[in-house]
């Protein structure tokens, strides 16, 4: 299908670990491709392991992580393609610098908490790091034993809880068709 005009912006889906952030990016960008919009997925756990390999995660760290994300998201945003950017940042500071990046560029930006509880998040576990929190060969764990600051009024909130992922990605559509993105 032929790329359509389309004006960039940045997704920023927040949420604890397991809270289902990639599932509904993933689940976004398929049917964002398929309608010929050009789109990037920025998963977290990929770009730690190359844009911020040799980052730790103490809150420092954890910042800085946030930060390269949000000035790559910004970048392509800019360049007319879509930005969906699965990223924990539990620090409200880090996700409202980026958001601040963005508005002095004048590119559009979306804050989407992922709102999943930490018991649900822990019966999915997808990456078995609540196990191993459990277990005691894990700290530093988003929600459960470091901090995750709940962002007080993104523009979507999503509990995927009471949803299946393609409702998620349905709502997050409709979002960007509101907001005059799509």
């Amino acid at each position: 299908m032929t790329a359509v005009l389309q004006q960039g912006c940045t997704v920023w889906l927040t949420g604890l670990p397991s809270s289902g952030k990639t599932t509904i990016a993933t689940a976004l960008a398929e049917r964002l491709r398929g309608d010929g919009h050009r789109v990037e997925v920025l998963d977290g756990d990929v770009i730690r392991s190359f844009l911020s390999a040799g980052l730790g995660f103490s809150r420092e760290d954890r910042d800085t992580n946030v930060q390269r994300i949000g000035l790559v998201a910004e970048i392509l945003a800019r360049n007319r393609i879509i930005a969906l950017v699965p990223v924990i940042a539990p620090y409200r500071a880090s996700r409202e610098a980026v958001r601040k990046r963005h508005e002095q560029s004048g590119t559009p930006y979306l804050e989407v908490h992922v709102a999943t509880p930490v018991q649900v998040c822990a019966k999915r576990d997808v990456k078995g790091l609540y196990a191993r929190q459990a277990a005691g060969e894990l700290t530093g764990l988003t929600g459960v034993d470091d901090p995750y600051e709940v962002p007080e009024s993104p523009d979507l909130r999503i509990e995927t809880q009471n949803q299946t992922v393609r409702e998620s990605a349905v709502m997050l559509h409709a979002l960007l068709i509101v907001r005059g993105l799509l």
